[in-house]
């Protein structure tokens, strides 16, 4: 009888707490500026409703492009609750990639978000690698659209003959990002250029049409 009864009370237990809220209780929560940190939450403290106004839904943070001046010949600026605090609560975060010609972001993965993919400007090359290490990557023109899946590696690169412009929107308030660590790999000119014409060589298929390859593929350099 009260293995019984521990049972029923287990599973009522846990029927509350499946129906417990799980989205935002107000209408929106922009993020409040603090000074130092005195209690530490998943996410973000709201600022007083009376104080919230138009501008904290505003961020031009993405207006102008990134600094491009490095060895990958490319820029990611992303804008999360942090410096944006209309976003808070909201799982969003939005990002502005901005490649040269020949410009590269190397592999990397967002472990908190899926991405999505908007090319604004110029020509360019995506792909993600799954959990078999099959790569997936397709050519992308100004209006196209590429989806990067939660956690997996991605990257992307200028095919084109001009500067490119990519826009993000990732489904994290704070998506997270881990790269190729260039301390374990050495990634050098010499290397970059190496997966560039990788990455060139496949984008001449018939058609642009590309197949799904094995990541060896790539780091084969």
């Amino acid at each position: 009888m009260k293995t019984n009864l521990l049972f029923c009370i287990i599973c009522f237990t846990c029927i509350i707490v499946c129906l417990a809220d799980n989205d935002n209780l107000q209408d929106t929560c922009p993020t409040a500026t603090t000074g130092q940190k005195t209690i530490f939450i998943n996410g973000f403290p709201c600022k007083n409703p009376a104080t919230i106004i138009a501008s904290d839904f505003k961020s031009s943070k993405l207006k102008n492009p990134g600094n491009t001046d490095n060895l990958f010949h490319s820029s990611l600026t992303l804008a999360t609750a942090s410096d944006f605090p209309g976003l808070n609560t909201l799982g969003l975060s939005i990002g502005r990639t901005d490649l040269e010609v020949d410009g590269l972001v190397i592999p990397h993965s967002h472990p908190r978000a899926s991405e999505l993919f908007f090319v604004f400007k110029g020509v360019v090359i995506a792909g993600f690698v799954d959990t078999s290490n099959k790569v997936f990557q397709t050519v992308l023109r100004a209006g196209d659209v590429f989806v990067f899946p939660k956690g997996l590696l991605h990257f992307c690169f200028n095919t084109g003959f001009e500067f490119a412009t990519v826009f993000s929107v990732l489904n994290s308030q704070n998506p997270g990002v881990v790269s190729i660590s260039s301390g374990l790999f050495e990634l050098d000119s010499e290397v970059i250029r190496k997966l560039e014409r990788k990455l060139i060589s496949v984008s001449k298929m018939e058609d642009n049409r590309i197949l799904n390859e094995t990541f060896s593929r790539f780091i084969n350099l």
